[in-house]
């Protein structure tokens, strides 16, 4: 198929399915649609993310980049009430499903659906969870990271998902020389999970094996 979720407007009609799931104790009753990443389902990625981390109790500012239907945005602002959620994504269909999700779980007034360039310049991120679109081929990841990263307050954090036949080992080192530290918190199901940090937070890349 030649249109993508990663096109800004996806030229699939759109279809809808209705996906049921619990994160971090929250049922969530969330819709998906096709021209959108993980139609009519949690992908497995993701899964594997939400089991192996959770967001820090004090967290007032996230980024959920790559939002797609926006699973990651909605969990983060229902477990932690006090954070403001910024759902990202060049999808606009992935952005209006985020939208309306965010309102469908009671949470719209602290999630901001934004395409990237809409972010201010000036905003800053404690944590940022991401379920990167690898498929968008090394370079062009390596530069939405590059973009993104600095955006992290000098304590914060990111977490990230890929999958280990998707490079995720050679992503972990090149984040080290990077100069991000930046270690494996989880691997499971084909994925590891990488938790990546500011230089400014000593510590050297670790447990970066193929």
């Amino acid at each position: 198929m030649s249109d993508h979720y990663f096109c800004t407007d996806p030229a699939v009609s759109p279809s809808y399915a209705q996906v049921s799931t619990r994160v971090w104790g929250h049922d969530l009753h969330l819709v998906t649609a096709t021209g959108v990443f993980a139609h009519g389902r949690v992908d497995k990625g993701t899964a594997v993310l939400t089991g192996a981390a959770e967001p820090r109790v004090d967290v007032t500012s996230v980024l959920d980049l790559g939002c797609g239907w926006g699973l990651l945005a909605t969990a983060v602002a229902l477990h932690r009430p006090a954070a403001r959620v910024w759902a990202v994504d060049v999808n606009e269909r992935a952005r209006i499903l985020a939208a309306a999700n965010a309102e469908r779980a009671g949470v719209a007034d602290r999630v901001q659906v934004a395409a990237p360039d809409e972010v201010p310049g000036h905003q800053r991120f404690d944590e940022l969870w991401s379920n990167p679109p690898i498929r968008i081929g090394k370079p062009a990841v390596r530069a939405l990271l590059s973009r993104w990263l600095p955006r992290l307050d000098p304590d914060g954090r990111a977490l990230l998902v890929i999958g280990k036949n998707l490079g995720a080992d050679s992503y972990h080192r090149w984040l080290g020389e990077a100069g991000y530290a930046t270690q494996r918190i989880a691997s499971s199901k084909g994925f590891r999970v990488l938790e990546v940090r500011p230089t400014n937070q000593a510590g050297e890349s670790t447990d970066a094996r193929e």
